[in-house]
């Protein structure tokens, strides 16, 4: 097979150059074949620059408006902070772009159908970074529960642990919800694929920085979650697992159990006169680097073949839904039944 011409590949724009955007530029610059990255817009002086001269060949920008205008232009990626996902979606696809767009798509719900409005008019793919869906373990482990593998789910677990609180002051109120613990609650859905979530309780604080719990930061949750199956589910998450980068999860059916993720960075174990220890993953482009990749490699196929993402943004809708309605929980002190939100 011979490789794609830079005519054949699709053409992609970057908007965002910051962590998680320089990723992605990496990866339609060196590891997707079926793609280019054409420009990087970043309003920021000198961010787009930087990253373009780092992968030699696209075109910097601080206006996000050129970008979305330019007719080279077939896709863009939108890797910009959460509050600006809406309004970014909805401007790419009415500029007839194909859209990828970083979790969460939106923070209400009518943002979120704004965004699933645009696209469905504008007839362009709208895909979500729902990570977990393209990891290989993930994967295998929904592929065997919809096959009945492990029966009807009855018990199920997933969590995310982040391993620094860096930067408190930076973090937005409710962020653990609707922007960590949305996560959670898409892996819980897709892993439990012939149920819907009917009721949600959660509780939250601030543990790791109780100095910010003023402030609106709670850093620590757990959240239970009822299906119309009768599953019952829990999502936990913390700011500050001072052993790495912490994501699990677990399923236990009617005929057998799966369980998720692995945070060692090897199977390694060193024995010694300290006991055992393992390395651990400290970082989630460490952990997921795979499925960002495969994440947009399938966002590249999408577009070409006309194929519908299997991480829309009706799913990002699903999980906000969800996440909403633990901030309801958390803020009336009580369950809360999904359709109270939806």
């Amino acid at each position: 097979m011979t490789a794609a011409t830079a005519e054949d590949r699709l053409a992609v724009g970057l908007i965002g150059a910051g962590r998680m955007g320089a990723f992605h530029a990496e990866s339609l610059a060196r590891r997707i074949p079926g793609a280019r990255l054409a420009a990087i817009a970043d309003p920021a002086p000198g961010a787009a620059g930087r990253l373009a001269d780092r992968l030699g060949g696209p075109k910097p920008l601080t206006d996000i408006g050129a970008l979305l205008a330019a007719p080279e232009v077939e896709a863009v990626v939108i890797a910009t902070p959460a509050r600006t996902h809406t309004d970014l979606v909805v401007a790419a696809a009415e500029a007839g772009k194909a859209v990828y767009c970083e979790k969460p798509m939106a923070r209400t719900l009518a943002e979120a159908d704004r965004a699933i409005d645009a696209a469905r008019r504008a007839g362009v793919p709208l895909q979500i970074g729902f990570n977990r869906r393209y990891d290989r373990g993930f994967r295998a482990g929904h592929d065997l529960i919809a096959s009945g593998g492990i029966g009807t789910p009855q018990l199920m677990r997933s969590l995310t642990r982040d391993p620094k609180l860096a930067d408190p002051a930076r973090v937005p109120p409710w962020t653990i919800f609707r922007e960590t613990l949305i996560h959670d609650f898409d892996a819980l859905r897709w892993l439990n694929p012939k149920a819907a979530p009917v009721e949600v309780f959660a509780m939250a604080d601030a543990l790791v920085r109780p100095d910010f719990k003023e402030e609106g930061l709670l850093d620590t949750a757990v959240v239970t979650i009822r299906f119309d199956n009768g599953a019952m589910a829990t999502a936990e998450a913390n700011f500050q697992a001072v052993y790495g980068y912490d994501v699990r999860a677990e399923v236990f059916g009617s005929a057998g159990m799966i369980t998720l993720g692995e945070i060692r960075r090897t199977h390694m174990t060193a024995y010694g006169p300290e006991g055992a220890a393992a390395a651990c993953v400290t970082y989630d482009q460490d952990l997921f680097h795979d499925a960002y990749v495969a994440e947009l490699a399938d966002f590249t196929d999408c577009v070409r073949t006309g194929r519908t993402p299997a991480t829309t943004g009706t799913d990002a809708r699903a999980a906000l839904t969800m996440a909403l309605a633990a901030i309801r929980s958390v803020t009336a002190g009580r369950a809360v039944r999904i359709d109270e939100v939806a």
